[in-house]
C-alpha cells in the first residue's frame, strides 16, 4: 500500500491487530516531505513501527478517535503544518474564508487550537495511552506564552492538553528515540532525559540539575518584566551545543525542557527524504477538489534546515534552531529526477531551498564546538566579522539541476537573504541568480527602512537592501533581462511610529516601489517580536518599545505602505496628520496624497486669488 493507512479496512487487509503508532494530524494527509506529519510517520515506518494516520478527525465525538482501537505504544498529534489559530484567523482576528491544508480549500475541518482538543479527546477516551505532542503548534507553546487571540498569558501546552511529553524543533531522532523505549516496554512517565523533548512533574518530585529556571508561570501572568526576561532565556538556550536545561513552574507542576536535540547530519537528512513518499494527496481528496497546500510545494525541493538570521518576529529560529543542516547534493539530484518523472511535470523546479535559499554552510567556524553566539545575529544590525560567506557549493547544486534531461528552469522562490548574498566578494552565483533562476521577480525582505523599527526586527539596516537592489539591477541590464525586485514589507511591528511609517512610504516613493501586498505584524506564539508586543519592553535590554496597538493605527501604518491605492486615501491623510506631515498632503512632487476633493478645489481657488497660478495653468489642472 503506498500511502499510510487511513481506515480500519486498510489496517485489516494489511494484516494488523492493531498499528503501534496513530498520527494524528490536523490537516488533510498530504504526504510529502514538506509537510512534518508525513515526516514523522514515514520516519516511524522507516524504524520498522506499524504507523496509521488520523487526518482531521472529527473532535465532536469519538467515533474517529476509535476507528483504529488503541495503539500499542501511542499517539503522535500536531496540529499539521501551521499553527491551528493562525490557520483559522488573520492578524485582524477574523475568520479565514478558506484553508489551504484541507481537502477543496474547506474550512471548519480542524478545530481551534487543535493539539489542545486533540489530546484531551484521546485521553477521555484511552486515558492511559501515551500521548505525544510535537509540530510547530506544540514547539512554540511549549512554555507559559502570550496567546494574541484570547489576549491573555496561557500555561504550557503540555500541561494544558494533558498530552504526556512534548517533542519541540526538528522531531525525528526524538520521535524514534521515544518509539524504540516504549517498544521495549518502558513507560512514557520515566522518559525524561530525551534531548529536544519537555514534560512535567510535581514541583515536590527531584529538581534536575543543573538547570535554568525562568519566572514562573504566575510570576509572567502578574509581571510583563518578568514574561520578558522569560522570553530571553528561553531564547537564549535553544542552542544544541550550549543549551541548557530549562525549568518554568507552574503552579505545583514544574515544566522541564531537556537542551535541543542535535540537528540531522547530513546522512540522516538525506535517509529522511529518501523515504517513499507519494509526493501528493491521499486519493481520498480527489473528489472534494484536493488539497490545495500541494500546489506550492509539489515541484520544489528543500535543501537545507535552520536560519541563523533569526529575525525577531519569525518563529524558525525558537522552532528548527540557527544551525544549518543541508542535504548532500547527491540526495537533492535524486529528489530532483523524481519529480521529472511525474506525469504532471511540466520542466520547472519552482524552487531550491528551505527557511533561507542560500544558507548552505554554518555562519562562522566556532558553531561546531562553542555554538551560536546568545543575544547576538549574525547579520544584524551588521554582519559579524567572523562571519563566513560562501555559495559555491549551492551554486554547483543549482548547476547540475539545470543540466538534468526534462528540466528547463530552475526557480529560487523561498527567500534569498539579500544581505548574506551582498557580503559575497565572488559575485559568480548573483550573476546566474538573475541569469537562470528569477521569474520575472525575485521576492525579498527588507521589511522596513526605519533604523530602529529594523533593530527591533532584528534585521540589517536599509543600507544592504539598497546596495544589493543596486547591484541587482546592474547584473539585469548587463544579462539583457526585465526583472524586478518585490520586497516584503511589514506594518505595525513593535518600535514602528506613525513617523516611521511615513518615513517607509517616502522611501518606497523615492525607489519608485509600490508592493501590491503588505503585512502586518502578527503575534504569533514564541517570537522575541510577539513578547515586545504583549509587554511593551526589548527583552534583551528591558527597555521601553513603542507598539502600535490600536485597530485605527495599524490600518493607518498599513495604508501609508500603499499610500498610491487611491481607496487608501482618507486612511493616509488621517495617518499624515496625525503623524504632524500635513506637509505631505498636496499637490507637489514631493507629496505623498493629493488633499480631498474640496479641499483641493479650495487650494486651487485661494492661489487663483494670490495670482500665484495664471487661469490657463489653473484651467489645465482643474
Amino acid at each position: 500500500m503506498p500511502f499510510l493507512p487511513i481506515t480500519k479496512e486498510e489496517i485489516d487487509a494489511l494484516g494488523w491487530d492493531a498499528p503501534d503508532f496513530v498520527v494524528v494530524t490536523g490537516d488533510a494527509y498530504v504526504d510529502h516531505p514538506t509537510f512534518g506529519p508525513a515526516i514523522i510517520s514515514r520516519v516511524l515506518e522507516h524504524f520498522g513501527y506499524r504507523v496509521a494516520i488520523l487526518a482531521q478527525p472529527n473532535w465532536r465525538d469519538t467515533k474517529d478517535f476509535t476507528r483504529f482501537g488503541k495503539p500499542k505504544f501511542g499517539f503522535m498529534v500536531s496540529s499539521g503544518n501551521i499553527d491551528s489559530m493562525v490557520a483559522h484567523y488573520t492578524v485582524a482576528r477574523r475568520r479565514r474564508r478558506d484553508d489551504a491544508y484541507s481537502p477543496g480549500n474547506k474550512t471548519g475541518l480542524r478545530p481551534d487550537r487543535a493539539v489542545l482538543v486533540y489530546t484531551k479527546k484521546i485521553k477521555e477516551i484511552y486515558p492511559d495511552s501515551p500521548v505525544i505532542i510535537g509540530g510547530l503548534e506544540a514547539s512554540l507553546r511549549r512554555f507559559a506564552h502570550y496567546d494574541y487571540w484570547d489576549d491573555k498569558i496561557r500555561p504550557s501546552i503540555l500541561l494544558d492538553s494533558g498530552a504526556d511529553l512534548l517533542t519541540y524543533g526538528m522531531g525525528e531522532n526524538q520521535t524514534i528515540e521515544i518509539a524504540r523505549r516504549l517498544y521495549s516496554g518502558e513507560p512514557i512517565s520515566t522518559i525524561t532525559d530525551v534531548r529536544g523533548t519537555c514534560y512535567a512533574i510535581p514541583t515536590k518530585e527531584y529538581r534536575p540539575v543543573p538547570a535554568v529556571d525562568c519566572p514562573s508561570f504566575d510570576q509572567v501572568c502578574q509581571s510583563k518584566k518578568e514574561y520578558a526576561v522569560s522570553c530571553r532565556k528561553e531564547q537564549d538556550e535553544q542552542d544544541a551545543v550550549r543549551g541548557r536545561r530549562v525549568i518554568q513552574r507552574h503552579g505545583s507542576m514544574m515544566l522541564i525542557q531537556n537542551p535541543p536535540m542535535a540537528p540531522l547530519t547530513q546522512e540522516e537528512l538525506d535517509v529522511v527524504y529518501d523515504l517513499p513518499y507519494e509526493r501528493t494527496y491521499h486519493p481520498v481528496y480527489e473528489s472534494m477538489g484536493g488539497v490545495p497546500a500541494i500546489q506550492e510545494v509539489e515541484f520544489s525541493i528543500t535543501h537545507n534546515r535552520g536560519c541563523f538570521g533569526a529575525c525577531n518576529f519569525c518563529s524558525i529560529a525558537f522552532h528548527q534552531g540557527r544551525a544549518i543542516t543541508t542535504r548532500s547534493e547527491e540526495s537533492v539530484l535524486r529528489e530532483a529526477k523524481k519529480l521529472t518523472e511525474s506525469p504532471h511535470f511540466k520542466g520547472y523546479i519552482h524552487d531550491v531551498g528551505g527557511p533561507t535559499a542560500n544558507f548552505r554552510n554554518p555562519s562562522c567556524e566556532k558553531q561546531a564546538k562553542l555554538g551560536l553566539c546568545a543575544g547576538k545575529k549574525c547579520l544584524a544590525p551588521k554582519p559579524c566579522p567572523a562571519l563566513q560567506v560562501d555559495h559555491s557549493e549551492y551554486l554547483g547544486i543549482l548547476r547540475k539541476l539545470r543540466a538534468l534531461p526534462k528540466v528547463k528552469r530552475v526557480f529560487i522562490r523561498s527567500g534569498i537573504r539579500f544581505d548574506y548574498l551582498i557580503e559575497d566578494k565572488d559575485d559568480t552565483f548573483f550573476r546566474e541568480l538573475v541569469q537562470y533562476h528569477v521569474s520575472g521577480q525575485l521576492k525579498v525582505a527588507p521589511e522596513h527602512c526605519s533604523a530602529a523599527v529594523l533593530d527591533s526586527m532584528g534585521k540589517p539596516h536599509i543600507e544592504a537592501f539598497l546596495k544589493f537592489q543596486k547591484k541587482y539591477y546592474k547584473l539585469c541590464k548587463e544579462d539583457g533581462k526585465e526583472q524586478y525586485l518585490v520586497p516584503y514589507l511589514m506594518s505595525s511591528h513593535p518600535g514602528s511610529t506613525l513617523k516611521d511609517a511615513v518615513e517607509l512610504a517616502l522611501f518606497l516613493k523615492r525607489e519608485r516601489l509600490r508592493p501590491e501586498q503588505v503585512q502586518d505584524f502578527y503575534p504569533t506564539p514564541g517570537t522575541i517580536s510577539t513578547c515586545m508586543f504583549y509587554t511593551g519592553l526589548d527583552p534583551y535590554t528591558l527597555k521601553e518599545i513603542y507598539v502600535p496597538r490600536t485597530d485605527q493605527e495599524k490600518a493607518m501604518q498599513r495604508a501609508l505602505l500603499q499610500y498610491f491605492n487611491p481607496k487608501n486615501k482618507d486612511l493616509v491623510i488621517s495617518a499624515l496628520k496625525a503623524a504632524g506631515r500635513s506637509d505631505l498632503i498636496g499637490m507637489g512632487n514631493d507629496c505623498l496624497v493629493r488633499p480631498s476633493a474640496g479641499i483641493q478645489r479650495a487650494q486651487v481657488e485661494k492661489k487663483e486669488k494670490q495670482g500665484k497660478w495664471s487661469s490657463k495653468k489653473t484651467a489645465k489642472r482643474r
